[in-house]
């Protein structure tokens, strides 16, 4: 009795917090894509319906401003771009980063149609069980272009399951990451600015403590939400 009424105060905390920050968004913004402007080039991400925790939650960080002047501070070439640590604002060069946060999570939120292919925007975690997002860390995709026979092994060893037909064309096409599929949550998508990645991918990174920031600060210097129109 005592877990059960422990669970029910806890998921009221977590609704709670939830309803509190939908307060701040309103229905116009949701039909908004989000720029990045960065110092390496703008990038356009446009959120998914589908993910409305996730959604909600991006929208409402970016209309406080949170992500002006963060860093991308983790950058793998061919995985991904990682950014929206608040402790990387005022870093010193040669901080390691990756552990700042608002103190609350994102339940997850998987969809079988939003899956790793290249340009989609997705929630960092730590390693807990219920596979809760991170409330501010995000990544953005690049991955590579696979075969069959490298989807096949990602679907041996590493998901334990079967890559939808119509993902492995992707995959095989315009590539990503599958072997985070239905781990991570993604919700949403770049559509304008994937050379941006690109660019952002290649840039030399550190080796020592602070492994895999960049050597030179790559900022988001501000994100604003801009009205949605096609590309």
């Amino acid at each position: 009795m005592k877990k059960i009424f422990a669970f029910l105060v806890f998921s009221s905390l977590v609704i709670t917090a939830f309803s509190q920050r939908d307060t701040l968004i309103r229905k116009k913004d949701r039909k908004k894509d989000v720029l990045l402007q960065t110092s390496m080039g703008n990038i356009v991400i446009r959120l998914s319906d589908s993910t409305p925790l996730h959604r909600d939650n991006f929208l409402k960080l970016v209309k406080q401003k949170f992500y002006d002047s963060v860093l991308f501070h983790r950058v793998i070439q061919n995985f991904m771009i990682q950014a929206g640590d608040p402790d990387s604002k005022k870093a010193i060069p040669g901080q390691p980063l990756g552990s700042g946060g608002p103190g609350y999570r994102v339940p997850a939120e998987f969809r079988p149609g939003l899956f790793h292919k290249k340009g989609v925007i997705a929630a960092a975690r730590d390693n807990n069980p219920e596979k809760a997002s991170s409330g501010c860390q995000f990544y953005l995709t690049q991955g590579k272009v696979f075969t069959d026979a490298g989807l096949d092994s990602v679907e041996t060893f590493r998901l334990k399951r079967k890559i939808p037909a119509s993902q492995r064309e992707v995959y095989k096409t315009l590539g990503g990451v599958p072997h985070l599929d239905q781990n991570y949550t993604v919700f949403g998508e770049v559509v304008k600015g994937l050379d941006v990645i690109d660019r952002i991918s290649a840039v030399p990174t550190s080796k020592s403590v602070d492994r895999d920031r960049p050597m030179e600060n790559v900022v988001i210097v501000k994100a604003t939400l801009i009205r949605r129109k096609s590309y």
